[in-house]
């Protein structure tokens, strides 16, 4: 009778003990999600703020809010331009465009490259060995997707355009890799053509 009561009277206080623990176990795993919960919301709220101001020193020129770029651009550009996206290789409409011209920023206009520079590659996007104007353009480091390449984006509004790889032909060794969404196109005229055939080489 005696090693029951005790059994009995040990029993409230085990129970106590284990529940104990539960509940620094419980508020320990809490505290802990809580934690990693904090550190998630810390990090996107940096990744958006670097994206903004990346934003803010590209968009010197033309800079409209989140809603006028959708109202402004189709579904596929803005998906490119302004959430730096990537259209399907060889569906684009200047990857084997053979017109004499300026292709421009489809966001803004901007002229950024031309016919003179763009070069025939089997990669399935318009490439060019170099840009019209490289104070139009900014480049910066990407390392989304596992890789580590130089993202291209059109100074004026901040808008995607691509990458630039070493892999490019002379006399710059550099390939700008552009999707075609990104760019409009502005044919060349015939007082132009003729202006480019009269200047005098060398």
């Amino acid at each position: 009778m005696r090693m029951t009561s005790r059994l009995t009277g040990a029993l409230p206080a085990a129970v106590l003990l284990i529940s104990a623990a539960s509940a620094v176990s419980g508020c320990t795993q809490e505290k802990a999600n809580a934690a990693k919960v904090a550190a998630a919301q810390e990090t996107k709220t940096v990744t958006a703020k670097d994206t903004e101001q990346t934003r803010e020193q590209t968009a010197q020129a033309v800079q409209k809010s989140d809603a006028e770029w959708r109202r402004t651009l189709t579904p596929e550009q803005y998906q490119v331009l302004r959430q730096a996206g990537t259209e399907r290789p060889f569906t684009g409409a200047y990857w084997n465009h053979r017109e004499d011209g300026t292709y421009t920023c489809a966001g803004c206009g901007t002229a950024l490259f031309t016919s003179k520079e763009k070069y025939d590659t089997d990669c399935g996007w318009p490439s060019f060995y170099d840009a019209l104007d490289k104070s139009k353009i900014v480049e910066r480091e990407d390392r989304s997707h596992g890789m580590r390449r130089v993202e291209v984006l059109c100074r004026a509004c901040g808008g995607h355009l691509g990458h630039v790889f070493n892999d490019g032909p002379n006399p710059t060794g550099l390939r700008y890799c552009i999707n075609s969404v990104s760019l409009g196109f502005q044919k060349e005229t015939p007082k132009e053509q003729a202006a480019v055939a009269e200047k005098p080489k060398g």
